[in-house]
């Protein structure tokens, strides 16, 4: 079977997160990058349904130049092919990301079996993508999904849902979104990372679309404000850590 895995490439957001001058961008300037990790998640179940029913996995990302990184980090994990949609620029929304990602599938003259994509990415979180692509090739779609079987032609995706889970069985070609969690990604081997460095990666072009959504600046959310009360030195300042955790209800009094 033939699998295509659809990833992004987003700043690591482990540390504190800046924005640019002008409230357009986050400031990535002390930032790295990876892709988010449902959908690393997603590049490790492909390879797991090729390895287990034959066949070869493409992942593929819209972004900059750079995202060729991410695209080999995917081959490093056993992916066999990698195509970049090189697009700069704004505009760029989920809409039209979509558009481009149906395009190239029908450009690319592969009959995908099977699509992947992230339930949602970590930067954005628009959980628009998967749906989108789906609509426009008019495939079936199953969203959240935490566990996934090939059998018979169809594709059995489990997801949680209010009072336990969810079954769905969707003929081939499907569209999935997957959450992180429906397995543990392997950690690339240095051949694989050595095979990964010398692969081609197919480069698309495509010109920046006009906005459908105009942004106006983006805002970082109000941190917490924190106090701290030193209680005393050294065991001057027992008694009074003990009157404190009695008032709290951690020590009887």
């Amino acid at each position: 079977m033939d699998v295509l895995v659809c990833v992004k490439r987003v700043p690591v957001t482990g540390g504190r997160i800046s924005l640019t001058d002008d409230e357009q961008d986050i400031d990535t300037r002390y930032l790295g990058f990876t892709v988010s990790p449902h959908e690393e998640c997603a590049v490790e179940e492909a390879v797991r349904l090729v390895e287990a029913h034959g066949g070869s996995s493409t992942v593929l990302t819209l972004g900059p130049a750079v995202a060729e990184e991410q695209l080999r980090d995917a081959m490093s994990m056993g992916a066999n092919r990698a195509v970049l949609i090189e697009a700069e620029g704004p505009g760029w929304d989920g809409g039209a990301t979509a558009a481009a990602i149906a395009r190239a599938i029908g450009d690319a003259g592969v009959e995908y079996d099977l699509l992947l994509f992230g339930n949602e990415s970590a930067d954005a979180g628009g959980y628009q993508v998967g749906i989108r692509v789906a609509h426009l090739l008019d495939l079936p779609c199953v969203t959240g999904v935490k566990h996934l079987e090939i059998r018979d032609g169809k594709a059995v995706a489990r997801r949680e849902g209010p009072g336990g889970f969810e079954i769905y069985e969707v003929p081939l070609p499907a569209v999935i979104t997957v959450k992180e969690g429906i397995n543990l990604p392997r950690y690339p081997s240095i051949p694989g990372r050595l095979r990964a460095k010398k692969a081609p990666v197919e480069r698309l072009h495509l010109d920046a679309p006009q906005p459908g959504l105009e942004k106006i600046r983006l805002r970082l959310p109000q941190g917490r404000d924190k106090q701290v009360e030193i209680l005393g030195d050294g065991a001057a300042g027992v008694e009074r850590a003990v009157e404190v955790l009695r008032q709290i209800g951690v020590m009887p009094p």
